[in-house]
C-alpha cells in the first residue's frame, strides 16, 4: 500500500478500554503484514478517536485514499446508516479524498470461513 492510501478499522466502541484490544490488534497485525502501509482504527462512540479525528492525521500526512473497513459481523444500523453518514460528511468536507467504505468485515467470505473453521476446531 502506498503512503498515499491508507485503511481505516471502524469498530462500535465501548465504556471498557480493553474492549478496543482485538481492533488495534487487527491493525497491529496488519502493520506486520505489510510494513509501511498505513493503518489507523476509528470508533462510532464511547472510545477515542472518532472517524473525523483519525482521518485528519491520515490527510496531513498526504493520504488522498482511504478505505474503511466496518469491524461489525454483520451490517447492522451502524454499517447501514450511520458510518456511510458519516462517510458522506468526511467526502463533503474533502472532495479530493477518495474514500472506500467496504461491507461489514464479518459478511466477507474469507471472515466466514475462518470464523466457520474456528468454531468446528478444524483450524484454518
Amino acid at each position: 500500500m502506498s503512503p498515499s492510501r491508507a485503511t481505516v478499522l471502524f469498530a462500535h466502541g465501548s465504556r471498557d478500554p480493553a474492549w478496543s484490544a482485538p481492533i488495534e490488534a487487527v491493525a497491529q497485525r496488519m502493520r506486520q503484514i505489510q510494513p509501511g502501509s498505513q493503518v489507523a482504527c476509528a470508533y462510532l462512540e464511547l472510545t477515542a478517536p472518532d472517524l473525523a479525528t483519525c482521518v485528519a492525521p491520515l490527510l496531513s500526512a498526504g493520504v488522498r485514499a482511504i478505505t474503511v473497513w466496518p469491524m461489525f459481523l454483520g451490517s447492522g444500523r451502524h454499517a447501514r446508516e450511520d458510518l456511510p453518514r458519516l462517510i458522506r460528511e468526511l467526502s463533503e468536507q474533502h472532495p479530493e479524498i477518495e474514500f472506500n467504505l467496504q461491507p461489514a468485515i464479518g459478511e466477507h467470505p474469507d471472515v466466514l470461513d475462518v470464523m466457520a473453521r474456528t468454531a468446528l476446531g478444524t483450524g484454518i
